[in-house]
């Protein structure tokens, strides 16, 4: 048995993350513990196993109290000096006599001992290990997740076996969803949607619930900062500081409902690019450049202000990103400079060689702000002509190459179409014309397969041909789909 007590020490304190001493003294206790039952008797006996070979040895023990002492009250396990001396010459008082006895065999009942005994070992270990690691930090933002509630509180699992309790206490949260259940109605709430922070507000700030100031928009990164936009309805009023409140009270409030979460106030604007500035606060933008078809604006901060305009993780772009409805790319105002150019080369380019033109009118167009041909060739003439470079033959022969480039581009664009060629299973159909399978090729319908998930309606719209010989053609595209069938 000396072997397997030192196989389960070993097993035990890898499993556990144990000290060895510690579970050696939880068998020793569990070996003491077995010997005692088993003579039947309140007797002390003491176990001691050697650390290196597994092998134990067993005494009975008493405990010594001099020979006058009246405070003896187990006989079975105490003596007086006059008995003990018998049994150790040296023996003292308050100390221990020993004589061997037989020891009892490390089986299934010592086992199982010293299993509770390592069980509640390791417990006592890891509760002195949660006291050591948070005792310093009260006063301290903790957050975890909610490990089970009952009627004292809720019980918040903190990682590492740290268990946090919050006493039952009246809350604010936001309704989100009603389900008619067998156990019966349950109720959805949340408390980090963007749609619970501007519930708040409206509790804090009259003028809100009163019409005078509308919210128009949230978002939040919960526990940490959030964005909310407002308007005045009133121009007597100022939304922000109605919002924020005498000393911050208002906004303060609903920070601390929200566990200390950052709130800033953005003033609406009916123009995006301005509202986006807004948006950016405290990052104070130096330019910003409107991409109205990629829904995006760059925008530019100078260079020692780049990372608060980041803000932390992001942090600070993604919320007004999300709080604007744009994608937003911040940037230093170098680098939007030298965008800017790149930019700017690649339209010249583009207007001088397609439209025909010298640098001058390319350039002149540019700084009108066209950005493609399709412009230059459908906005108003008037918008052109108020240009003071250009007069009206100018601006007709611009019109003119613009749509003409157009054309062209249409018409490569058609050919490449065109040049689709058929699959050969299309080709090869009994009834297909080759005309027919190249115009049906131009149009998407390349192979047999294709033809044949089409509807008799589908193909009259693509060629003009009899209903019954269409039809005709598409059974015959379909016809393996039946052979398959009668196989399987």
């Amino acid at each position: 048995m000396s072997k397997e007590i030192l196989m389960v020490v070993d097993a035990v304190s890898n499993e556990k993350g144990v000290e060895k001493d510690i579970i050696f003294e939880a068998i020793e206790a569990a070996l003491a513990s077995a010997t005692r039952r088993k003579h039947g008797e309140d007797i002390e006996v003491r176990v001691a196993i050697d650390r290196e070979t597994g092998d134990y040895d067993t005494w009975r023990r008493w405990l010594v109290f001099e020979d006058e002492s009246t405070e003896l009250e187990v006989p079975d396990r105490e003596l007086r000096m006059i008995d003990a001396v018998d049994i150790d010459e040296n023996a003292e008082p308050g100390g221990y006599v020993e004589v061997p006895m037989e020891s009892v065999e490390f089986g299934r009942i010592a086992a199982q001992t010293a299993k509770q005994v390592i069980v509640q070992k390791v417990r006592e270990a890891e509760r002195e290990q949660v006291v050591e690691e948070y005792k310093d930090r009260e006063g301290e933002m903790l957050s975890g997740l909610v490990k089970r509630v009952d009627r004292n509180g809720v019980y918040i699992d903190l990682g590492g076996n740290a268990e946090g309790f919050v006493p039952r206490e009246r809350i604010k949260a936001l309704l989100t969803e009603v389900r008619s259940e067998p156990r019966g109605p349950q109720l959805f709430m949340t408390r980090t949607s963007p749609q619970f922070l501007i519930e708040l507000f409206k509790i804090e700030v009259p003028e809100v619930g009163q019409g005078l100031i509308d919210i128009l928009g949230a978002a939040r990164d919960p526990g940490l900062r959030a964005k909310i936009a407002v308007r005045s309805n009133d121009s007597r009023i100022d939304a922000v500081g109605a919002c924020v409140g005498m000393r911050g009270s208002r906004v303060q409030a609903v920070s601390n409902e929200l566990a200390g979460e950052r709130v800033d106030i953005i003033l609406w604007d009916d123009n995006s690019a301005q509202f986006v500035i807004n948006a950016m606060s405290p990052a104070e933008v130096v330019s910003i450049v409107v991409d109205e078809d990629k829904h995006s604006m760059d925008i530019a901060v100078d260079e020692d202000k780049l990372s608060q305009a980041i803000g932390r993780g992001g942090q600070n772009i993604r919320l007004a990103s999300e709080l604007s409805g744009w994608e937003l790319n911040v940037m230093t105002a170098a680098d939007a400079e030298e965008k800017s150019e790149s930019e700017m080369k690649e339209l010249l380019g583009l207007f001088s060689k397609q439209l025909d033109v010298d640098e001058e009118v390319a350039l002149i167009l540019v700084q009108e702000g066209f950005s493609t041909i399709e412009e230059v060739a459908y906005v108003p003439t008037a918008e052109l002509v108020a240009i003071e470079e250009f007069d009206e033959d100018i601006v007709d022969e611009l019109r003119s190459r613009a749509r003409d480039v157009l054309l062209t581009q249409a018409i490569v664009q058609e050919e490449k179409i065109d040049e689709v060629e058929p699959a050969e299973d299309l080709l090869s159909l009994e009834g297909m014309e080759k005309a027919l399978a190249f115009t049906l090729a131009s149009k998407g319908v390349v192979t047999r397969e294709d033809l044949a998930e089409l509807a008799t309606d589908d193909l009259l719209e693509i060629s003009e041909m009899d209903e019954e010989v269409a039809a005709a053609l598409i059974m015959k595209a379909r016809a393996h789909w039946f052979e398959e069938e009668q196989q399987a």
